[in-house]
């Protein structure tokens, strides 16, 4: 692994407290990141609240503030029926979007519904909206998207698995979040490798990188990367983070192109200084 770059950030960690109540028996606090975040030579965090904790996001903002609030940011979930002063605490705190994880309908805390009318409330902020979507939805919904107040943020490289071929380049998916970039208007997160792979972690999810490059193609410059700590959705097979970190140098061999995903392109989408 190359060393990293000053102001590296991972972009996408989740945090599990159980002295904040969870639904999930993940024990991964903020002090058990900041242990591997300094042996990685990481800098900067965003956590992204996990379904576990629902829209209690006390969770997230404990975590910004135990890693510093300088150099970490958090995205929330929340329901419509929050106020204007909830959400103005949520911005002091260190909250910059609201995630919409609708993967899968087991235990999402949001709905499909609930989507416009909280973007267009928390466009006024700046904040974005981030997606875990399935590459189907994001073919069903496109018009939604279009139609969005505010900056889109998809998850796990979008999660084009099931394509038409190894890269998904060839996804309709593919070609409305492309457009989206094109506009300025969405990133994408170069995570979740293990998503986006049949070949999973004996084979150094070798069969995602073709996606991964494409997106490379495509957008370096709305591109960040994120670690997908704790990996809770790989129990059976749990890889090791900084493998995962290496990856990028499969994916992005040029060192100032890693430098802007890691560094400048997080420091423009988190807002760090």
């Amino acid at each position: 692994m190359h060393a990293l770059p000053a102001g590296a950030c991972d972009a996408h960690l989740h945090v599990f407290d159980p002295r904040f109540g969870t639904r999930f028996g993940a024990h991964a606090t903020a002090a058990d990141y900041a242990q591997l975040r300094g042996a990685m030579g990481l800098e900067r965090a965003v956590i992204v609240q996990p379904r576990a904790h629902g829209t209690d996001n006390r969770v997230t903002l404990h975590a910004i503030q135990s890693l510093g609030a300088a150099s970490t940011r958090g995205i929330a979930v929340v329901h419509p029926d929050i106020t204007d002063a909830q959400l103005q605490a949520l911005h002091d705190g260190g909250i910059r979007g609201i995630r919409f994880s609708l993967h899968t309908e087991h235990d999402a805390a949001v709905r499909l519904d609930m989507l416009e009318p909280l973007a267009e409330r928390i466009a006024a902020l700046g904040w974005h909206v981030q997606l875990h979507w399935l590459a189907s939805q994001i073919e069903a919904h496109a018009a939604l998207l279009q139609r969005l107040p505010c900056t889109l943020v998809f998850d796990h490289m979008a999660r084009l698995a099931d394509s038409a071929d190894s890269a998904g380049v060839h996804e309709q998916a593919f070609g409305v979040v492309r457009e989206l970039v094109q506009q300025g208007r969405a990133w994408v997160k170069l995570s979740g490798p293990y998503l986006n792979s049949r070949a999973g972690l004996a084979a150094g999810y070798a069969d995602c990188d073709a996606l991964a490059q494409a997106w490379v193609s495509e957008a370096p410059q709305r591109l960040v990367w994120g670690s997908d700590w704790p990996h809770v959705t790989e129990a059976a097979h749990p890889p090791q983070t900084p493998m995962l970190l290496a990856l990028l140098s499969r994916w992005i061999p040029d060192a100032a192109l890693r430098a802007r995903v890691l560094v400048d392109n997080a420091a423009e989408l988190y807002g760090f200084d």
